[in-house]
């Protein structure tokens, strides 16, 4: 079931997503040669106590979990793509991360995720992550009023392979609000004018992400939560909770 949104809950989502946006900053600006994923972690904590705001990760056990989430942020490094679990490992030079973050306000959810480097660029890594961010904005840019869930998908899937870059199958975005995760599912490949009308009051979080090799392979590593690539090769995923409007797109997260 799809939860249209008034536009007053809209603006309790902005106030959410806004405390996953400071978060998600803090953390890349802290994020150094040297910094430990762990310290990463208690950093963006420390973000949502502030706030007053709560984790929609720590503790979190979906069915094929093995175990609940044990930390507020997804870290992922180098050839994990997502779900990363944060621990001792620190940062090194030309290191790829993606951090995946959520935070609940006043009962209201917001879901975001950025790549970027450490140290030293590799320009392999520069020309992924932006072409995840390139993909992110069509997809958004698809989100508006009459058009359906395949068109997000279709936009987002094109600029992915029109770059060369695999697509994880079977993970994508979702729909956002009361809950972290709820309906409906936002596939990161599909065919235009195809799936669920969009509608005013809907809530999404758009999330695409790439595999630098091509292939769309990936592994559940022994964790049970960390998703890799099979070719080693490295990932980027980035996301905005983003609310549908007459007026267009309302990005929810915005930095």
């Amino acid at each position: 079931m799809v939860e249209l949104k008034t536009d007053t809950s809209i603006d309790a989502m902005y106030e959410a997503g806004q405390v996953v946006a400071r978060a998600l900053t803090a953390v890349r600006e802290a994020a150094d040669v040297g910094v430990s994923l762990l310290e990463l972690d208690e950093l963006a904590h420390d973000v949502l106590r502030a706030a007053g705001a709560t984790s929609p990760f720590l503790g979190y056990r979906p069915s094929f979990a093995p175990t609940p989430f044990p930390a507020v942020v997804c870290a992922s490094v180098n050839d994990a793509i997502v779900h990363g679990i944060p621990d001792g490992y620190r940062l090194r030079d030309g290191d790829l991360v993606s951090i995946d973050f959520g935070a609940k306000l006043n009962g209201w959810a917001g879901d975001s995720a950025i790549s970027f480097t450490v140290g030293t660029p590799r320009p392999a890594d520069v020309r992924l992550i932006d072409t995840a961010e390139r993909a992110l904005a069509a997809g958004i840019a698809a989100a508006v009023v009459g058009n359906r869930i395949g068109d997000i998908a279709h936009a987002i899937g094109t600029v992915c392979r029109a770059a060369g870059y695999g697509i994880p199958q079977g993970f994508g975005g979702h729909g956002i609000g009361r809950q972290m995760h709820e309906d409906p599912g936002v596939p990161n490949e599909g065919r235009p004018g195809r799936g669920l009308p969009l509608r005013h009051g809907m809530a999404l979080a758009i999330e695409p992400m790439l595999i630098a090799s091509g292939k769309d392979g990936y592994h559940e590593a022994p964790d049970g939560w960390t998703l890799r690539t099979n070719d080693g090769s490295r990932a980027a995923h980035v996301e905005h909770s983003v609310a549908i409007t007459e007026d267009g797109p309302r990005i929810l997260t915005a930095r």
